[in-house]
């Protein structure tokens, strides 16, 4: 989860460095050093604390050179502090380490480094990568590198210097990312491409059992054992202004609200026009309602597209191209197992219910870390759908290992197309949200959600679970999300969900209840709050309140109800008037229509707007992102660095 960073070429090193780590500080802000080999020899500049710290005291003590490798870190071994910060040397101060990762056997290597003299500073498990490097080293550093990781066991990305060989960085991959990039007389590695990109968007990829070993002119890739790897450089097409915060104060408002967009990115290519409705079959009445609902500029590109009459909807399906799943293998289906962490894990909770919904096949929803310890009961017949934002989640990856171990076809939805769980899984469904740099998810989380709806969408098209009328309908109702996702990001509603939450930044503990996918999604806004405002805040099944939550019940205690289900209107009604009766002040989240009806009974009502009851996650949670993000504002906390946590959890 920590993350590195390093350079070798012609120019000054040291606010490369610090700027790649200003990219990478979402993975790690305990602590933040750099490495530089200068005309004295390799010199380190170390900070505990957050990267300001490190900047300050590299501007009082400037370390020149053309070559170096720096780290921002999330503690695993030893508590934050300067000893236990990266980089690491040994004791001649010739070697320098930075590592992603954990060493699961260092306490044993460590004891018989002792015995042979050599004496450690820090708690870290890294320590010893680089006396082990010390230890073997005999003029050449990449056979002392090769020696070292034939004796390491768990994960490890590493960044590696001497300056006994000043000409060369080495970069090393075990079940840990990293990636190099190709300049012109200029070579970078990274634990993610936005540490790199304002460089360049020339990348290599590495695969665990992989090493680099940089030069000012060249890369070249080759196996642990020294066999020499040809690779294909991939170019990445990311827009470097949504890695920066763009006038935003933090990323994760930026991010809010940069969603319509990356809804918009997620769907794009997968809507396929196959006629109008006058020569379908299907009833003009559903054709009126299907026009009702969707907004004037979608309803315009849309019959554009078909060539129809502006009036008359066409008809539609999905086309998911990357998803290479033939026809007959999606009919064979007898159940989903999605299998995710985290916010990526409540995305999967609406998966199933889109999928059971629309494709009628059996779901469930697996914590990835449990997953592989329940001996899940899986058969060729079985696809495991895993979901993880980096692509590079550790416990995701071991689930998904273990599934196709077992027979079962995976397809991953992921954001990042050349992560270690696109490269493996059997199919992938590639979303749109770009560079996520706050914590806290928020477009990662939603767009994984549009690609559960397009995808439990194909799958209903396929298997015939849906008329097609209803397909029509559903596919229109998505295409129509990113223009009501921007009427949730207005001034007005803004400043509504300011002021509530100036409210509940008061209270040490606050309720979520809802039914259905209003579940799911309180399960998310719950974690948003306690992440970055730590609050202490439950999800609960509004149904489940009377078996034992209300005790907790008091005067002012706040409760925030989802009430997007239709169907579950009154069954949820009687559960807020349960939790009013005990003294609750209650905050409803509802359509827009509802709002009436909801405001005899609740404290405080904030509209949404109407949309199909399967699709509404896309936008109810939309306000639950802004209230915690609110509410820690009001508290004063860093929101886009939330304390104990980071990015990318590339560790079991």
């Amino acid at each position: 989860m920590c993350g590195i960073v390093g350079y070798i070429g012609q120019n000054e090193t040291q606010q490369i460095l610090i700027n790649g780590l200003q990219k990478l500080e979402y993975r790690g802000y305990d602590s933040a050093g750099i490495a530089i080999i200068t005309e004295q020899g390799l010199e380190v500049t170390k900070a505990e604390g957050r990267l300001e710290r490190l900047e300050a005291a590299g501007n009082e003590h400037p370390l020149v050179g053309t070559v170096g490798i720096g780290h921002t870190r999330w503690a695993t071994h030893g508590k934050p502090s300067y000893i236990n910060s990266h980089p690491h040397v040994d004791n001649s101060e010739n070697f320098a380490v930075v590592h992603n990762g954990i060493i699961e056997n260092y306490m044993q290597l460590k004891e018989q480094l002792i015995s042979k003299g050599h004496q450690f500073n820090s708690e870290t498990d890294t320590e010893v990568i680089v006396h082990l490097i010390a230890e073997h080293y005999n003029g050449d550093l990449v056979q002392a590198v090769q020696q070292t990781i034939k004796q390491l066991q768990g994960a490890f990305a590493l960044g590696v210097l001497s300056s006994y060989e000043p000409d060369k960085l080495i970069a090393v991959r075990q079940a840990s990312p990293l990636i190099v990039g190709v300049g012109s007389k200029a070579q970078y590695i990274g634990s993610d491409i936005p540490a790199i990109l304002e460089h360049t968007r020339d990348i290599y990829i590495l695969e665990d059992g992989e090493m680099a070993i940089l030069t000012v002119d060249a890369v070249q890739i080759m196996s642990f054992a020294g066999e020499v790897i040809s690779k294909e450089i991939e170019r990445m097409e990311w827009d470097i202004t949504t890695a920066e915060k763009a006038g935003y104060d933090y990323f994760m408002l930026k991010e809010i609200f940069e969603q319509p967009r990356a809804y918009r990115d997620t769907m794009r290519g997968k809507v396929k026009v196959i006629g109008d409705a006058k020569d379908s079959g299907v009833s003009q009445q559903s054709g009126v309602e299907i026009r009702e609902k969707i907004d004037e500029e979608v309803a315009e590109r849309i019959a554009k597209q078909a060539d129809v009459n502006y009036g008359l909807p066409a008809i539609l399906q999905v086309q998911i191209e990357e998803c290479k799943l033939s026809v007959e293998k999606i009919q064979q289906i007898e159940k989903v197992h999605i299998v995710a962490c985290g916010t990526a894990y409540h995305a999967g909770l609406i998966g199933k219910s889109v999928i059971e919904s629309c494709a009628r096949i059996a779901t469930e929803v697996d914590v990835a870390s449990e997953y592989r310890y329940r001996s899940p009961m899986i058969t060729p017949r079985t696809l495991v759908i895993v979901v993880s934002q980096s692509g590079e989640t550790a416990d995701t990856l071991a689930a998904l290992r273990e599934a196709k171990q077992q027979g079962a076809h995976v397809l991953a939805i992921t954001n990042v197309v050349g992560s270690s769980i696109a490269r493996e899984a059997d199919d992938i469904v590639v979303t749109g949200a770009g560079p996520e740099i706050a914590v806290a998810s928020t477009k990662a989380y939603t767009t994984q959600l549009i690609a559960f709806f397009l995808l439990g969408i194909y799958f209903a098209q396929l298997r015939q679970t849906l008329p097609q009328d209803k397909i029509t309908n559903l596919v229109m109702a998505v295409e129509q999300l990113p223009a009501l996702a921007e009427q949730l990001l207005t001034t007005e509603k803004t400043e509504q969900l300011a002021e509530i939450a100036r409210r509940i930044a008061l209270h040490h503990d606050l309720f979520f209840i809802g039914r259905g996918v209003d579940y799911a999604v309180a399960q998310e806004g719950s974690l948003k709050l306690k992440e970055i405002s730590y609050i202490h805040s439950e999800a609960y099944a509004a149904g489940e309140l009377k078996h034992g939550t209300l005790a907790l019940i008091e005067q002012g205690t706040p409760v925030i109800a989802l009430m997007t289900q239709p169907a579950l209107f009154d069954k949820t009604m009687s559960n807020i008037k349960e939790v009013k009766a005990r003294g609750a002040h209650v905050l409803v989240i509802a359509y827009d229509n509802m709002a009436e009806e909801l405001a005899k009974t609740a404290d405080e009502v904030f509209t949404i707007p109407m949309t199909e009851a399967i699709l509404s996650p896309a936008l109810s949670v939309i306000p639950l992102q802004l209230l915690a993000y609110y509410t820690a504002l009001t508290l004063g906390h860093d929101i886009d660095k939330p304390r104990n946590l980071a990015k990318s959890v590339t560790v079991e």
